[in-house]
């Protein structure tokens, strides 16, 4: 049972990083608005960024969507890292 709960986070944790790095890549290259992958990824990526999205103000916009959203996709791997280490050390 803890081996799945080790599994079911860190899968979780890296989903969410990943999304955020995509939403990165999608706002730093110019992508279609329209495309339904973007706008899907686009919805989730504010709300992972676990209020980290308006934490640097910077003069370029995809500055600021690299360092803000870079730094939710970071905290996301390191929660997930530190969660699954946690059960695993709680687990006999």
């Amino acid at each position: 049972m803890a081996d799945f709960a080790v599994w079911a986070v860190k899968v979780v944790s890296r989903v969410a990083a990943l999304i955020l790095v995509l939403y990165i890549a999608f706002r730093i290259f110019p992508t279609n608005p329209a495309n339904s992958l973007v706008q899907f990824v686009e919805s989730f990526a504010t709300s992972l960024s676990l209020g980290l999205y308006d934490l640097f103000r910077l003069a370029d916009a995809r500055w600021q969507v690299l360092v803000n959203y870079g730094l939710a996709a970071l905290v996301w791997l390191i929660m997930g890292s530190a969660v699954a280490s946690l059960i695993r050390r709680a687990t006999p």
